[in-house]
This record gives structure tokens, sequence and C-alpha cells, in this order.
């Protein structure tokens, strides 16, 4: 199979380091259209579509393989021994985040440095480890997405983009979620929100950043301070902006952010 057209490959850019941007759940690589091209000039900038997801050939969704992220960080270093790259600059947002640290931990010769937007290890509270939810929420988020998808996206979609005043943020979501497969979405949720990558982050070493919404139902500020504890070399910055999806809210200060970290390897911390 053809990695590149399986995961609907894009390459642009003048640069010879590669930049990697990977979305994030019920997304597409469109959703970095607001971002990645402020880096063409610099960096050799490569989008792709997670297997299901936009333009990838949904026929390769195979669930049973699909049935954790690892299948995921595979593809992604597909895409990079197929393009030959290696030494990359990942930037994933949401549960690509963890796909890049997976892929990461696997390959860390392929990366140089990580930009992880609105990461999270673990969506369920666990004694002290605090991710936003609890099992019965997990659970009744899946159930509501199991028995009526197209409902489901009309309700989170606004929750999860935050800025209720700038209602086209949310509209653009929805409709990204509405293009998903109902089949595949229900079942990478499933994945996405049962995932529990915290025993994986010691074994990270790539230096990273974190970039935290100082207000996000999805992945709280205490998640992001987590990760700031758990990854070696990392540095948190928390956008003062609500939402779990900067990249779309908030774009000129998501490439300030991303650009200062990597011009001088050093962001305000948050501690």
């Amino acid at each position: 199979m053809d990695v590149l057209k399986r995961n609907n490959v894009t390459v642009f850019g003048e640069g010879k380091q590669a930049m990697v941007f990977v979305h994030g759940f019920g997304c597409d690589q469109r959703m970095w259209r607001l971002v990645a091209p402020a880096f063409a000039a610099r960096y050799q900038v490569v989008l792709l579509d997670l297997v299901g997801s936009g333009q990838s050939d949904l026929t390769a969704y195979d669930p049973a393989r699909y049935s954790s992220l690892q299948a995921h960080a595979d593809d992604v270093l597909a895409v990079l021994h197929a393009l030959n790259l290696r030494e990359v600059v990942f930037v994933g947002h949401s549960v690509s985040a963890m796909i890049g640290l997976l892929a990461a931990i696997q390959e860390p010769d392929c990366f140089a440095q990580m930009i992880l937007v609105a990461p999270s290890p673990c969506y369920i509270n666990d004694g002290n480890y605090f991710g936003g939810f609890e099992n019965a929420d997990i659970e009744e988020l899946l159930v509501a997405m199991d028995e009526n998808y197209l409902g489901w996206s009309s309700i989170m979609a606004p929750v999860i983009m935050g800025h209720l005043d700038r209602p086209q943020l949310a509209a653009e979501l929805n409709n990204s979620f509405c293009r998903t497969d109902p089949t595949i979405a229900r079942h990478f949720a499933r994945v996405t929100f049962l995932s529990d990558n915290r025993p994986d982050l010691p074994k990270v070493h790539t230096p990273s950043l974190i970039l935290q919404c100082a207000h996000d139902l999805i992945a709280p500020t205490t998640v992001g301070t987590y990760l700031h504890r758990q990854l070696v070399g990392s540095q948190l910055l928390v956008l003062e902006t609500s939402g779990h999806c900067p990249h779309l809210s908030v774009p000129q200060i998501t490439v300030e952010a991303i650009n200062r970290f990597l011009n001088t390897g050093v962001c305000r911390q948050y501690e």
C-alpha cells in the first residue's frame, strides 16, 4: 500500500528540515491551514490525515488494528520513512500529541522536537490525577455517540471549541465531525478517550513544548502541569484563551508560541 496516498499526505515548503502536522479527533489536515503555512519558508511542511479521517483511505481502517493509538503512531513513522525524513519537528493536536510521543519512543532519531497542542495522556480522573472526566462521564459520552452521532456532534462542538462569541468556529468543528464516517468516529473516540498513556511519558526524551489553553474542558490545566512534570526536557506554555483548538481560535498566538520555542528553545514557564 502507498502510505502517502493512504494518509493523504501533503508536502510543501522551502526548508530542509521537516515539520509534520497531525490533527486531532474528528478533524483532518485542513484544521492546520491557519498555522502550517507560517512555517513554509523555513521548513518542509508535511500534513497528513490519520487513517479513518479526512481524505485518507477509509478502507484501510481496520478496527482490530486501530484498537490502540500505537497503530496510528506506526502510520506516522511509515510516512516519515516513505519521505526519508529524520529529526522532524512534530506538531500534534490533542490525541495526536500522544500518537507523536508513541512514535518518538519507538524511533527517537526521527524526531528533533515535539509541539504538543492541548494534549492529554489520560482523560479519566484516577486518584491524585485529574484528567477532567469520571469513568461515568466518558461512558455517557460514548453512549451518546453510539445513539446519535450527529446530535452528539452538534452539542459537543461548541463545548470543545469554546469561544461561544464566535459560533463560526464551533460550526466548522461540527462540520468536520459530520464529515467523518460515524462508525469510524465512534470507534476512534472509544480508543481515544479510554487510552492511558501516562506510563509511556518517562520513555520520551525528545524536547517538547506543551501548549495548554487556560480554559479547556477537554484538557484542563492540571493535565498540562502533569505532562510538564513527567516529560523530560519539556516546557509548558499556558495560552490565555479558551477551548481545545487554539490553532483555529487563536492561530497567530499559536504560531508565535511555536516560533519562539523553535527559535530559542525557551518559552514562559507555568508553575
